[in-house]
């Protein structure tokens, strides 16, 4: 059985739980919201082995980092796989829509399932569903709630653009 470690950031966003193993990082799960995270009986608190997660985490959070290079193992079926691959190809600093993300995966008709995807991806942040907006230009369902959905967009945000202007299709 595969040992699993955790360990806290404090920072902006409230106490992030960071979780992996030493093939990756498996999960980051907010302190509140609809999926807040708890560590699971038999994990190991050890932050050694979530060391760069953490550093990445950091310089990101604090708008010294555009792309983290880090080694992930989520756990999904294979579209959620797949959506989530598509996410981490959205630049830093954009959105899209929903819809967007489903033409992207050659499923234009999958919006609401694309959606599912998102909201089960359980490395928000490193995995960019915070960049995923409705197709009116709002804020939309976030695990760590809206306000934390706002943060990450705004450390993103160019100086100068609109809060959730979604580039032209």
């Amino acid at each position: 059985m595969e040992r699993i470690y955790f360990s806290h950031l404090d920072g902006p966003l409230g106490r992030l739980l960071l979780a992996g193993a030493d093939d990756g990082l498996h999960l980051i799960g907010f302190p509140s919201g609809r999926k807040a995270r708890t560590p699971e009986p038999g994990w190991i608190e050890d932050s050694r082995p979530l060391g760069e997660a953490v550093r990445q985490l950091r310089a990101y959070l604090a708008g010294e980092l555009r792309e983290f290079n880090l080694s992930l193992k989520p756990q999904g079926t294979a579209f959620q796989l797949g959506v989530w691959r598509r996410l981490r190809e959205i630049p830093y600093g954009e959105t899209i829509t929903y819809g967007e993300l489903a033409r992207r995966i050659g499923n234009p008709k999958a919006s609401r399932a694309v959606g599912l995807a998102n909201g089960a991806n359980p490395l928000p942040i490193v995995v960019p569903c915070h960049r995923v907006i409705g197709s009116n230009g709002k804020l939309t369902g976030f695990g760590g709630g809206l306000p934390i959905k706002e943060k990450l967009l705004a450390i993103e945000r160019p100086a100068g653009r609109l809060p959730f202007d979604v580039p032209a299709a």
